[in-house]
């Protein structure tokens, strides 16, 4: 493997893998990392029915095609974990658990990833019912019963946007208040296929090989109730995977890469791509624009 390219791309997800594209198509030398899977959150996704031209697709398939098109077109790849950025434009070091290398610019798409309940099961049921996009999952919930975890805007408005498609939404919220905008509260209460659970708390994933209910509990009475559903849709926020990169780039108060539309970052010929941005919407078509838009920024630059 060369020693020194012009673009190292933290992250193999669709944001990484489109940068790699571009970079590459521009003729650049592009080195991409990733400590996981090719293709990141989208991977896990059973079906992706939202992208651009193709009808449907499983997670899987299209982070291969991806893959392969950045492959072909000459990325090389490195299964690897960065453990630091060092160095200014021109001249980056990128040191990962397996060696260091050089880069005149550098490409942060590291993701960020959407918080989870920590109940037992989660992990199992995750696709089987259990889900963290409502915009990506809900149509196959059409006519069913789910349930939606929390109570900031993105919450109901994922429980309006499923009341749409679904037969009823349970909305779970720990508090007896919501967070969201009042307007936003309006809504909901003037929705009859929604029905409010405050303040309860989901302490049990019921169901064999899918999802079928969900055991609440009133965290100040501690009385307990189960309530059937086919779907969870989690919406309590994400986590941004910046954290490692505190030092080197300016972060806002949620740990998002502080960048606007062109993708620069704080520091010259860094820059980012992709759900750990700040952003109002993410989604796999969002995080394909970044990356092409951060790696022609940063292919003027080499």
């Amino acid at each position: 493997m060369s020693d020194f390219f012009d673009i190292a791309i933290v992250g193999g997800g669709p944001a990484g893998l489109t940068a790699g594209v571009y970079g590459a198509r521009a003729g650049k030398k592009v080195l991409i990392f990733e400590r996981e899977a090719i293709g990141g959150q989208i991977s896990r996704a059973a079906l992706v029915e939202n992208y651009p031209g193709i009808k449907e697709i499983s997670g899987v398939d299209l982070s291969a095609s991806l893959f392969e098109q950045a492959d072909g077109l000459g990325c090389q790849f490195a299964f690897e974990s960065v453990l630091s950025i060092a160095g200014a434009a021109g001249d980056f070091t990128v040191t990962s658990d397996c060696g260091s290398y050089k880069a005149k610019t550098v490409i942060l798409a590291v993701g960020a990833a959407a918080k989870k309940l920590g109940v037992e099961r989660e992990e199992e049921l995750t696709g089987r019912g259990v889900s963290y996009c409502a915009v990506c999952d809900g149509a196959f919930f059409r006519g069913k019963t789910v349930a939606v975890v929390g109570g900031g805007n993105s919450a109901l408005d994922d429980a309006l946007y499923l009341a749409a498609m679904a037969e009823k939404v349970y909305l779970i919220h720990r508090r007896d208040a919501f967070r969201a905008e009042s307007a936003m509260v309006d809504k909901i209460k003037a929705e009859p296929k929604i029905v409010v659970k405050t303040p309860r708390v989901v302490t049990e994933l019921q169901g064999d090989a899918q999802l079928s209910g969900l055991v609440l509990r009133d965290p100040g009475t501690g009385a307990e109730e189960t309530i059937a559903v086919d779907g969870l849709f989690v919406a309590i926020g994400h986590a941004p995977a910046a954290g490692a990169f505190a030092s080197l780039v300016g972060l806002d108060e949620a740990g998002y890469i502080d960048a606007g539309e062109n993708c620069k970052t704080s520091v010259p010929g860094i820059f980012t791509a992709g759900d750990c941005r700040v952003k109002n919407v993410r989604q796999l078509t969002t995080a394909c624009g970044d990356g092409a838009v951060a790696a022609l920024a940063a292919a003027e630059l080499c």
